[in-house]
């Protein structure tokens, strides 16, 4: 989700909404220090009435506490730190899953945040860097150092996305500890979202990659559990498109908009089999504008649809 989920994104998936929160895209916390500039593209009030919780991403606790009180101050609900971004270009910093390979540190960090803010701080965890040996150790250090919930996603660093989420590992945080478990990984309809739930009692749902190609999951789910049906409407989808293509105008460079919509565009046609026949051809497609190009992914969707 990274890149993909910037506030383009989150601003036209509020557009079908059915989500409670959301969380920004994690905000880089460099080991040389903390500036308050850094801060600048969050703000909480972005996906109003959605409320927009911060996530940051470091490896330095001094300078990751600054940033939650910096954050606390903005006007955040909650602050949220990344212990599961896999991108080597992140865990080489030490940052992001990386954490995940000294449970002490990782309790050092949170702590710091948790004593720094009266907001709630929480974490996003994998089940580990290379195994799950210290998977336990990991989970039991962020609820003593006081955090409010855990967000799991059950694979490790160096699964990537390359294999099935292991659910059990969730069900196995539920088991052995006292603060809520938010479960993460292959939700992608509403039947895996009862899966989820089902198999490892887990306290709430974190969508990501499914929400991309699947716009109203959230709103299918919510509508489950209300015992009301859901229509979707190509309407909806038509201004999602045209949201997400709005707040990406504001890119320098039409090849820029154009490669952050193809981005869009590799997930959400996953959707269904003739979205997929038409993906491959409009990704290699030359647009020289915009504007054209969301023309021709309109017309697939509308005809998918």
């Amino acid at each position: 989700m990274e890149g993909l989920g910037a506030l383009p994104f989150r601003k036209a998936i509020a557009t079908i909404g059915g989500f409670d929160e959301a969380c920004s895209e994690f905000i880089r916390i460099p080991s040389t220090g903390f500036s308050p500039s850094l801060l600048k593209g969050y703000d909480p009030k972005a996906l109003f009435p959605i409320t927009q919780a911060a996530q940051i991403m470091g490896g330095v606790k001094e300078y990751l506490a600054q940033a939650a009180v910096a954050l606390e101050q903005l006007g955040a609900p909650r602050v949220d730190l990344n212990c599961g971004c896999p991108s080597n270009t992140v865990t080489g910093r030490g940052a992001g899953s990386s954490l995940l390979k000294n449970p002490r540190e990782l309790y050092a960090i949170l702590s710091e945040m948790v004593k720094s803010v009266k907001i709630p701080v929480t974490a996003k965890l994998r089940s580990g860097y290379s195994d799950t040996s210290l998977f336990e150790e990991n989970l039991l250090a962020a609820e003593e150092a006081g955090v409010k919930f855990i967000t799991l996603h059950p694979r490790t660093k160096e699964d990537g996305y390359a294999r099935p989420a292991n659910w059990s590992l969730i069900a196995r945080a539920k088991e052995l500890l006292k603060v809520p478990v938010v479960g993460n990984g292959d939700i992608l309809s509403v039947d895996d979202a009862l899966s989820m739930l089902n198999q490892t009692s887990c306290d709430a749902l974190m969508i990501g990659r499914g929400a991309v190609i699947h716009p109203w999951i959230f709103c299918e789910i919510k509508s489950h559990f209300n015992k009301v049906s859901y229509e979707k409407k190509f309407s909806e989808l038509k201004e999602f498109i045209n949201t997400f293509c709005f707040y990406i105008e504001a890119s320098s460079k039409e090849v820029n908009k154009i490669n952050h919509f193809k981005q869009l565009i590799s997930f959400l046609f996953r959707r269904s089999p003739q979205l997929m026949s038409k993906k491959i051809e409009i990704l290699k497609k030359r647009y020289d504008l915009l504007d054209e190009m969301k023309k021709d992914v309109l017309c697939e969707l509308e005809r998918e649809f």
